[in-house]
């Protein structure tokens, strides 16, 4: 199930919407049939005249159009808009000028639609020092180098995209980038955003040091002194994020259209910006899709979600109502609000009922964050459900995930069901007493397939400190579609690959494709594994 957000018919190539839009067509003139003995005259059968044939013609391939429907072998499209899907009804409204596209036995499926991703942060992290494309501290570190060669005028070096699992413990050093970038100050969120590799230069403009204690919903990496050892985790990565020098509006618009024409590149129409506001480094991004709106440069179809500040109370809901309308125009519309509950397993921020494990298989006493307060969570959701948003709550752990859903149980109870189509993010570890309350409540579970596989990160950071029954109840695809509940797809790009093709394959096999590490590995609890079908939609 895609965002909730406008209901604009399907359009082909660049634009979508949730199904097939079909339409009866005026233009064509049905056959007139007279028949024998009721009329002096004979029986007559005229061709139908088209007055506006179809411009595109799709055949000789399958056409899906829906997870239970048939597929179907013809597509026609005029000005645009699909008019017809089907053999008989596609070939009826073409004419000498359609344009006919032999799919040579392919796959024609819909744009795809991601529903949860940061296409300004993604756009930027491509316009800066991007290391998503290497693996190791020496690549990164040679990396950062090179940029801050390049780009001397620059006074800071920002961008990211590092691995967790590169490092030991996930936390790189500040001494390692003070060898590479000495004089000016680096600010390198993880792939995940959920961690921050700083250098002693901007650790010292921050005027973060051993006394600075840790934020209430963050942690400061310290060494064997106490003193800060260059990584910033959660609400620490403010304390440096907020010295960064504010991006132009040109650069904004400039990122936002280099990720539009990357994600049109690889098939997707539509999506969902999860985070419409300032967070991290995530720079508050209405403004600029306003300004592609009026330009006429939006050629997807967006549903942003609007910001949720931990450090605010229910005080918020009024100006989020106002905002939603002062921000909202055609393509984008900010009926969404994001309140993220939890951090990540990896540095153990991740909400947990019961406490994560040590590296020897103990229990310690850390069961990770709840950013909002739980009883907080349910007043607040109920308050946004009442005002019409759609609410997209960040919850990883099971306890975090169980948060998510009492509160909305309690929006529902308090306000009665509605279709506003609340998602909960992520949904990596699941009790298995809350896999049917998704159906139940009418929540959709919004899924980045792509993470529901074996990799280091996986294998070395997570499962170990989970333990083994935990470990089994992550990424539950199957259980919740069985359940009847709605699943929605997300890439979460720049944290992962925006391809969904990947992500359909690990939901499908339960394991990365081999050229992104995947040779070797068994399928990841091949159990929930889904259908083909129910992966493309």
């Amino acid at each position: 199930m895609p965002p909730k957000g406008d209901d604009e018919s399907w359009r082909v190539g660049i634009q979508s919407c949730d199904a097939f839009h079909i339409r009866s067509d005026p233009s064509l003139v049905p056959r007139v049939q007279r028949q024998a003995g009721t009329s002096p005259n004979p029986t007559v059968q005229t061709e139908p005249v088209i007055k506006h044939p179809a411009d595109l013609l799709f055949t000789g391939g399958a056409v899906f159009v829906g997870r239970d429907e048939p597929s179907r072998s013809a597509v026609a499209v005029r000005a645009g808009r699909i008019v017809a899907v089907g053999a008989d009804e596609a070939t009826d409204i073409t004419g000498p000028s359609t344009q006919v596209v032999d799919l040579a036995g392919g796959l024609l499926i819909p744009g795809f639609q991601d529903a949860h991703v940061h296409p300004l942060l993604g756009g930027l992290k491509r316009m800066r020092c991007d290391l998503s494309q290497h693996d190791t501290r020496e690549d990164y570190l040679a990396a950062v180098r090179a940029y801050a060669d390049a780009h001397p005028q620059e006074p800071w070096i920002g961008g990211g995209g590092w691995a967790v699992g590169a490092f030991p413990g996930g936390t790189p050093t500040a001494a390692d980038l003070d060898a590479v970038v000495p004089d000016r100050p680096v600010f390198l969120p993880n792939r995940d955003i959920h961690s921050a590799w700083v250098n002693s230069r901007a650790l010292a403009l921050s005027g973060i040091d051993r006394h600075t204690p840790d934020p209430a919903d963050g942690r400061i990496e310290r060494d064997e002194t106490g003193s800060p050892a260059g990584t910033l985790h959660e609400g620490a990565m403010a304390l440096v994020g907020r010295l960064l020098p504010d991006d132009t509006a040109g650069d904004l618009l400039a990122a936002l259209l280099e990720a539009q024409r990357y994600l049109h590149s690889l098939g997707i129409t539509a999506w969902q910006d999860a985070i419409i506001g300032v967070y991290a480094d995530i720079p508050d991004g209405a403004q600029t899709y306003l300004a592609a709106v009026d330009q006429g440069l939006l050629t997807a179809r967006v549903v942003g979600a609007l910001w949720w500040r931990r450090d605010a109370g229910p005080e918020q809901v009024a100006e989020l109502v106002e905002r939603r309308r002062e921000v909202s125009r055609r393509r984008f519309q900010a009926t969404s609000v994001k309140i993220m509950q939890d951090g990540v397993p990896e540095n153990f921020t991740a909400g947990m009922l019961e406490p994560y494990l040590d590296g020897c298989g103990c229990s310690t006493t850390n069961r990770g964050l709840s950013f909002v307060d739980p009883l907080a969570l349910r007043h607040n959701v109920t308050a946004l459900d009442l005002a019409g948003f759609q609410v997209h709550v960040h919850a990883i752990g099971d306890r975090a995930v169980r948060e998510a859903l009492d509160a909305f149980e309690a929006a529902r109870g308090a306000n009665g069901a509605n279709d506003h189509r609340h998602h909960i993010a992520h949904v990596q570890v699941v009790h298995p007493d809350d896999l049917p309350r998704f159906a139940a409540l009418g929540v959709t579970a919004n899924m980045q397939a792509l993470w529901a596989a074996y990799e280091p990160q996986m294998v070395d950071m997570t499962m170990p400190f989970l333990g083994e029954e935990r470990s089994g109840w992550q990424y539950p695809f199957a259980a919740i579609a069985a359940s009847g509940a709605a699943l929605a797809a997300g890439s979460d790009w720049p944290v992962s690959s925006p391809d969904p093709l990947l992500g359909i394959h690990v939901a499908v096999n339960r394991r990365l494709p081999d050229e992104l590490g995947g040779e070797g590995w068994p399928a990841f609890l091949p159990g929930q594994a889904l259908d083909v079908r129910t992966a493309l939609t």
